[in-house]
């Protein structure tokens, strides 16, 4: 009986380049378009990568520039787009070159093979089969990579409508939003979540379906935070006070209800109640409501905000580059909120922020390194457009503005100042706390020096911090920080006592 050699050596080369197909297909699922590319160039000892339409590389293992398989492989680019062809083999030397496109679209990049002369008999008939492999996998990373610029792009326009909410801009975020869902709400509470961004996200999803619709950003300075502007409700949703073993793994920090225009403050309330957050089992916490500052002054609040703030105001740049008054008033805004984040916050460079502190404190002619300067200039920028107007309390038009020192030696703010530092001198507060607090303020809130001043290392000082985050339900450490709020009660009292 004779064996037919030929049939038995078209069934051999048959099942292998099955074997080859799927080992291509394990490979783009594994990896994509890179893994296909290391395993044909492995398999066949070639060169393979992708090369743009336009002859440049379009992944890492392509020849350099100038090189003869570079050159090979542009010539057979050129021969495809000018003879509208599928594929090409390219001989120069002792080098032949196959380059074929991926689909008939014309907006894949090509295949390009360098292999040595003569190549092999089964190689056209492989790198055809990697062709279509590639493109397969080539598309499906293209939609991702377009998915993620769509995210990207719609992360930055809701970033955008943040910083506008946080400037005070309600009617251009209006405006900006109204082409994203959902629809920004009148009354709002704002939701600081920190954790994994998977989780972050988990939630965010949940606030949207509890809550009617949540408008998320990711937070531009924190990593790990995310932002939810919810619509009020009287009560937090039940799976978010669930226990930890049942409940979302993140740490959330909610504000009180707020208007749409004062989203500012109830990001730092929010912030505030994420420090509490921190300390309790379910991980949630709500932020403990108390007066605000520049209600308990009154109308002088505003006046006096207008005074300190009017050289900003009015400040005009001499050169069309040069920032104006409104955008250093953002900036030192942001820069009192976030520190040395407010560059992130910002989208501008770390050199960019300094060189307009730096004009801040000249037309305000203030040191912001002095914790009491900052505290005034946060102070001002909180009263400005919140204080009430028509009170009885508001001097007349022909009186002078008050100094600060007169407003925080009013007998209601003094019972303000109380309430703020009530929780240090509790029965449960170490004493060493309340000190600690009050010498770290008076040293402008740096840890070296009021380590020295009261003899001990500064990782003491950090412990004693955090215990003093804990009992005020404040953020101390991270901005935005209660500090200039601390520091103003100190002062307070300080006058009430002289």
């Amino acid at each position: 009986m004779k064996v037919d050699n030929t049939r038995v050596s078209t069934g051999a080369r048959q099942a292998e380049r099955a074997d080859d197909i799927l080992a291509l297909y394990r490979a783009a699922r594994k990896g994509g378009t890179a893994q296909v590319l290391r395993r044909l160039a492995h398999r066949t000892g070639t060169v393979a990568f992708l090369l743009n339409r336009s002859g440049t590389p379009a992944s890492p293992a392509a020849p350099p520039p100038g090189s003869a398989a570079h050159g090979l492989c542009l010539r057979g680019a050129r021969e495809i787009a000018g003879r509208r062809l599928q594929s090409v083999a390219v001989d120069e030397g002792a080098l032949t070159g196959l380059v074929l496109t991926l689909d008939d679209t014309g907006e894949t990049p090509l295949l390009a093979v360098v292999a040595p002369r003569p190549a092999p008999p089964g190689l056209p008939a492989l790198v055809a089969d990697a062709a279509s492999v590639l493109g397969l996998a080539w598309q499906a990373e293209d939609v991702r990579r377009r998915q993620r610029r769509l995210r990207a792009a719609d992360d930055r326009v809701r970033e955008a409508v943040l910083q506008l909410l946080m400037n005070g801009q309600t009617a251009t975020a209006r405006q900006i939003s109204g082409a994203l869902q959902p629809a920004l709400p009148e009354v709002v509470q704002v939701y600081v979540v920190e954790g994994r961004r998977g989780a972050r996200d988990e939630v965010a999803h949940r606030l949207a379906e509890s809550g009617g619709g949540a408008w998320a950003v990711p937070c531009p300075v924190y990593s790990d935070h995310m932002i939810v502007l919810a619509p009020a409700a009287p009560s937090l949703p039940a799976w978010a006070t669930a226990r930890p073993a049942t409940a979302h793994p993140c740490r959330i920090g909610v504000s009180n209800a707020v208007p749409l225009r004062e989203t500012v403050t109830g990001y730092a309330q929010a912030f505030h109640a994420l420090a509490a957050a921190r300390h309790r089992p379910d991980r949630v916490a709500t932020f403990a409501s108390d007066q605000d500052l520049p209600l308990t002054i009154g109308t002088a609040a505003a006046v006096w905000a207008d005074t300190f703030l009017s050289p900003l105001r009015l400040h005009r740049p001499r050169r069309l580059q040069d920032p104006d008054g409104a955008e250093l008033l953002a900036t030192a805004s942001s820069w009192l909120r976030f520190s040395s984040g407010a560059a992130a916050h910002l989208r501008i460079h770390r050199n960019t922020l300094a060189a307009r502190l730096a004009s801040v404190q000249e037309l305000l002619q203030l040191d912001l390194a002095r914790l009491a300067n900052r505290s005034a200039l946060a102070l001002a920028l909180h009263a400005a457009p919140a204080a009430p107007h028509g009170a009885d309390d508001a001097p007349g038009d022909d009186r002078p503005a008050p100094a600060l020192d007169d407003l925080l030696a009013l007998p209601r703010v003094e019972a303000w100042a109380e309430q703020q530092l009530r929780p240090l001198h509790g029965p449960d507060a170490p004493t060493a706390v309340a000190q600690t607090l009050a010498t770290w303020l008076h040293l402008d809130a740096r840890l070296v020096p009021t380590a020295e001043a009261l003899s001990v290392s500064p990782s003491a000082v950090r412990k004693r911090l955090a215990r003093a985050e804990e009992l005020l339900q404040r953020s101390l450490v991270r901005s935005p920080t209660s500090v200039h709020d601390l520091w103003l009660a100190e002062r307070a009292l300080e006058l009430a006592e002289h």
